[in-house]
């Protein structure tokens, strides 16, 4: 799976610890918050339904291939198109004049052929002939792909003054993980706001997942290229980083101080709106915009509360310090570790 801020990849063993325990094991899980859908991914793989949101397109799509898809249904033809896809003749476009002549995510070289093969999609994707599982198979390919040969530290908020090593190398498809369907019904995933996903799958779920954004980090501003290269739009684009255009206007409650508490709030109240839900996971961080203190007096009077400390390294920007555009280091390295908390709420 891509290279991200905030992924969970190393606390899925314990968040499916605490998923599995208490007094009845879920069957149902909603994911407001999916991000790359790892713990999507990894509860489908242990059995659950997963109800899975985002709202941003490439999260959609992430989850649209790791928790919707199916792999007994899209598995051969997946492999057919990817073969079909790495023969396209190279073809550069939109996406190597922003990411690899304006900027330098991407050899030029890989550039061209990262448009030649999003191109292709795309038309097949016009033509008809893809469903919509098969074609975030693979437009996730081409996005772990081209994760492969980038030259960033993780994030897309600036480039490497040197190419990556890895840069260098071919953009190769692979087929990605996707799990085969489970034994509790078929999983989906949504895009749109974290409350009315909420409210749509709250007497559907038996437990409630949320990992949202805690401070000023926009996902979207992060990685948008992903964002561009699902969408496919050509957006006119800003800054060294070439960001789109709309990263200037698209914000969230979650990226902003004041506003935090009444948006995790209001989600909280609407996952725990229907009946069937018994519990509710938060992931949060001590890098965040509220305290522990502040969560628990929000979690306490629904239910009895327990609260997971994990110690965490932390992502390596921030562990090599900021840099200007032309390499030189303007601001000191952070902190290595961090505290990740889980706030597990059991519903009478």
């Amino acid at each position: 799976m891509i290279k991200y801020l905030g992924s969970k990849r190393t606390l899925i063993p314990r968040l499916l610890e605490v998923f599995g325990a208490g007094p009845k094991s879920p069957r149902v899980i909603v994911d407001l918050f999916s991000g790359t859908s790892r713990v999507g991914h990894a509860c489908k793989k242990a059995g659950y339904r997963v109800l899975s949101n985002d709202h941003n397109s490439y999260a959609e799509t992430l989850a649209r291939c790791y928790v919707q898809a199916d792999l007994d249904e899209h598995r051969d033809e997946a492999i057919r198109r990817i073969g079909l896809l790495m023969e396209v003749s190279p073809k550069a476009g939109y996406f190597t004049r922003t990411f690899c002549v304006e900027s330098r995510f991407f050899t030029p070289e890989n550039g061209a052929r990262i448009d030649a093969m999003r191109d292709q999609i795309q038309a097949w994707s016009l033509a008809g002939e893809l469903h919509v599982e098969l074609e975030a198979i693979l437009l996730v390919s081409l996005m772990e792909a081209a994760d492969r040969v980038d030259s960033t530290t993780g994030v897309q908020m600036a480039y490497l003054k040197s190419w990556a090593p890895r840069a260098k190398n071919r953009v190769t498809l692979r087929l990605p993980d996707v799990v085969a369907a489970g034994p509790n019904g078929k999983c989906t995933a949504h895009c749109g706001d974290a409350v009315d996903a909420a409210r749509m799958w709250a007497n559907q779920a038996d437990l409630v997942y949320l990992d949202p954004p805690y401070n000023q980090h926009k996902y979207v501003g992060n990685y948008h290229i992903w964002e561009t290269l699902v969408r496919w739009d050509a957006p006119e684009a800003y800054g060294v980083a070439r960001k789109r255009v709309d990263c200037r206007e698209r914000g969230s409650a979650f990226n902003s101080k004041p506003r935090i508490a009444a948006a995790l709030g209001d989600v909280i109240d609407a996952a725990l709106s229907g009946q069937r839900v018994k519990r509710l996971v938060l992931s949060f961080s001590d890098e965040g915009y509220l305290s522990r203190a502040d969560i628990s007096a929000m979690l306490e009077p629904r239910g009895a509360l327990e609260l997971i400390e994990i110690d965490y390294k932390r992502y390596v920007g921030a562990q090599i310090g900021i840099h200007s555009p032309k390499g030189k280091r303007v601001g000191k390295p952070g902190a290595r570790r961090n505290t990740e908390y889980l706030f597990v709420l059991q519903r009478p």
